[in-house]
């Protein structure tokens, strides 16, 4: 417990020496005010000793020995997917808080018994979709809930990167690799965003690498209740892009730069009308603090999570069901085809 007239601070430890931990979270957290890094831990003692001295906190040799610290509040757990529900589940069977890379599981049933249980012992669980805090999102919602671009027909959205390490987790379908998990997730949540988590997949299709066995791209049509259409892509093997538009009846909304703008970048938001092109240039917004700041509050404030636990929920069905519907092809060619599901 803090000294009476201390401010009240999360003690957080790090499972794994993961390059998103390094590159964007710690950083983050080392310079927020409600967040203090114990400990890291790896597998690899000379790694987490060198993690540890990069910023400045205890390096432990195994995640199960992280979870025992009682200097601990909370977990982030950077691990590859296939690794998330079972640490998830034993961190929150420690007593810990749990921030977790997206997606949270790789599968819904999974996903279902981690909300479960930490509702149970009374622990905040949360996905860390960093885009959802940037505020270039809430200045889109504000148009279209003036009637920017009139009432929303068409969502679309996109996200592919190019060829990755081919040694990464990524290509590997037993740590949960795959295009649709490491990159389609995003658009599926954002449709989420704008429309309902209520919707229906319609069709997708999933291009499989036959010599890694995992999904480098793929694509799916979701639909609203009321026929509003959404129209997402995704992959490992194009060109950068990170965007999606929102068309209506009066015009059309798009962002270029959706869901991995650097801290000092200034996004634009493009309003197309009849006969009329406005760009507006938002101030620039630091989404990884923004996110590890909403983690330390709900860990605070002990806010009731039910409508996050069922966001996790909607999300972990729509991905289940686009795999589920998918036509998958293989090879770059995609010559020969088989339907799942």
């Amino acid at each position: 417990m803090p000294e009476p007239g201390t401010k009240r601070v999360v003690r957080l430890g790090v499972v794994g020496c993961a390059d998103i931990a390094v590159r964007r979270i710690l950083p983050a957290v080392v310079q927020h005010d409600s967040l203090r890094l114990v400990a890291v831990a790896s597998r690899s003692a000379e790694k987490a000793e060198r993690f540890a001295a990069r910023f400045g906190c205890a390096a432990v040799v195994g995640y199960r020995e992280l979870l025992e610290r009682t200097d601990i509040d909370a977990v982030y757990l950077p691990l590859p997917p296939g690794l998330r529900y079972h640490w998830a589940t034993e961190a929150l069977n420690a007593g810990k808080h749990v921030l977790a890379e997206k997606p949270l599981c790789t599968s819904y049933d999974e996903t279902r018994e981690l909300t479960r249980l930490a509702r149970r012992r009374k622990l905040v669980l949360a996905e860390n979709f960093m885009f959802l805090h940037h505020s270039q999102h809430l200045a889109v919602r504000s148009l279209i809930e003036d009637g920017a671009i009139g009432e929303v027909q068409v969502f679309a959205s996109s996200f592919g990167v190019p060829p990755l390490d081919p040694g990464s987790y990524r290509y590997r379908p037993e740590l949960g690799g795959g295009a649709l998990l490491d990159l389609g997730v995003y658009p599926v949540r954002a449709a989420q965003l704008y429309l309902s988590p209520h919707l229906e997949v319609l069709g997708a299709t999933l291009r499989v690498d036959p010599m890694r066995g995992v999904d480098v791209a793929g694509s799916a049509l979701l639909c609203r209740p009321d026929g509003v259409a959404v129209q997402l892509a995704f992959g490992f093997q194009h060109s950068y892009r990170s965007s999606y538009a929102i068309w209506g009846t009066r015009g059309r909304i798009s962002l270029a730069r959706a869901f991995t703008p650097p801290a000092q970048y200034r996004p634009v938001v493009r309003l197309e009308q009849q006969d009329r092109l406005t760009e507006i240039t938002l101030p620039a917004d630091d989404q990884v603090g923004n996110a590890v700041g909403a983690f330390a509050d709900a860990v605070l404030s002990g806010a009731d999570r039910r409508t996050a636990d069922e966001e996790s929920l909607a999300q972990a069905r729509l991905v289940e069901e686009v795999r589920k519907v998918a036509r998958t092809r293989y090879g770059s060619g995609g010559s020969e085809a088989t339907d799942q599901g």
